[in-house]
């Protein structure tokens, strides 16, 4: 975390536990953003609507990063099925106003010591490859994430999805 964040945020906290106001606090994040479509938010909320309703056995782990009181950003993980131990990180947001403050690289490594604690050999991320995401591909690339392939006109026409993944 940048220094300045330490100094300016003294509050924070992290924790699992899914809550019914998560559903708006999700939404909330990813519209900050402003670039995904209605589709993805409505994904998003799903994951959390599903983990409220089915507990641990949905699959969807949470972590949920607080400041001061007030939910800024989110991750939601989970095991791939089929596979050895290796996990899907579905989502990663940190609220717009926050954004470039160190929150995103805090909630990624919480995020990555619970999937070591579970054993977890290694994380696959996916984002879309356009104009809107370059700095989420230089975050994962800057926290040990390594391109491993594209699909083109996968979201959309000229809208790629590129994989990353980090072995732990």
């Amino acid at each position: 975390m940048k220094d300045e964040t330490k100094a300016e945020y003294k509050n924070l906290s992290f924790r699992k536990t899914v809550v019914p106001r998560d559903t708006m606090t999700v939404t909330d994040i990813i519209k900050s953003i402003g670039h995904f479509k209605s589709h993805d938010i409505e994904a998003a909320t799903m994951l959390v609507e599903d983990r409220l309703k089915n507990g641990d056995g949905c699959g969807y782990q949470f972590c949920f990063l607080e400041v001061e009181g007030r939910t800024i950003g989110f991750g939601c993980y989970g095991e791939i099925p089929r596979t050895v131990k290796n996990y899907d990180l579905y989502w990663l947001a940190v609220h717009n106003d926050f954004r470039g403050k160190g929150f995103g690289r805090m909630l990624l490594e919480k995020i990555e010591a619970d999937i070591k604690k579970r054993s977890g050999r290694g994380i696959y991320a996916e984002s879309s490859n356009n104009e809107h995401s370059a700095q989420t591909i230089e975050f994962y690339k800057e926290n040990g994430y390594l391109q491993i392939s594209v699909y083109t006109d996968y979201y959309d026409i000229q809208d790629d999805k590129a994989t990353f993944f980090k072995k732990l």
